[in-house]
This record gives C-alpha cells, structure tokens and sequence, in this order.
C-alpha cells in the first residue's frame, strides 16, 4: 500500500504516516515519535497501536497492527527506510528539544480557549 511519512518540526513530537488505501480519501494516523523509534528496536505500544521490528538484517521489516474502525491493519515497512527517515527528523529536532520553538502559553490559551 503506498504510504507517505510526514514530520514537520512546528508539531515535533508527531510523524503522521498517510495511508492511500483503496478508499476515496487517503486515511492518516499521528504517532508519537519517540514511541515509533522505540518500534524499530523493540516491540512497542499498547492499544490502539502495536509496532515492532522483525529482524536486525538488510532485509528487516517494522510491522505495525492498527486496530479498525472498520477492520484491523497488519502492515510492514522496510526497517532501515523507516529508520533513516526517523534518524533525518531527529536532525531537525534533536530529541530533548522538542520544547525549545513552541510557545506553551499560546499553546495553552488555544487548547483552553479555542485561541491562538
């Protein structure tokens, strides 16, 4: 299934991976970053998303089991792609710095106030 990857360092703690399925509009989920790089280590999330990765060789692959509003998804991604895409968006925001170009406090008014 083509899918897209996205990062974008204005939301520094999400990657937004869109799926085009066999559907009229292409279907989008948001993870967490950190917890999508612990997937290509080790078996990871709980609930709504599973990720883990297959083998550490050339041809590893990352699964990924998303639970269904209509029907539950198992699946792969090439490890290493998934990999070095991560790796590129921790050199635009280095991990622990997440923080340091957000406003928390136009954050919070927002999200309290629906204001920006």
């Amino acid at each position: 299934m083509p899918t897209r990857l996205l990062y974008e360092p204005r939301d520094p703690y999400a990657v937004h991976i869109v799926f085009y399925a066999d559907t009229d509009e292409p279907v989008a989920w948001v993870f967490d970053r950190d917890l999508l790089a612990q997937g290509i280590l080790r078996p990871s999330g709980e609930g709504d998303v599973r990720h883990w990765p297959t083998h550490t060789r050339p041809d590893a692959v990352l699964s990924l089991v998303l639970p269904p509003p209509h029907r539950a998804a198992h699946l792969t991604a090439s490890l290493s792609v998934v990999t070095h895409w991560l790796e590129r968006t921790y050199h635009l925001v280095p991990s622990g710095r997440e923080g340091d170009g957000m406003d928390l406090n136009a954050e919070l008014s927002r999200l309290l106030h629906g204001t920006a």
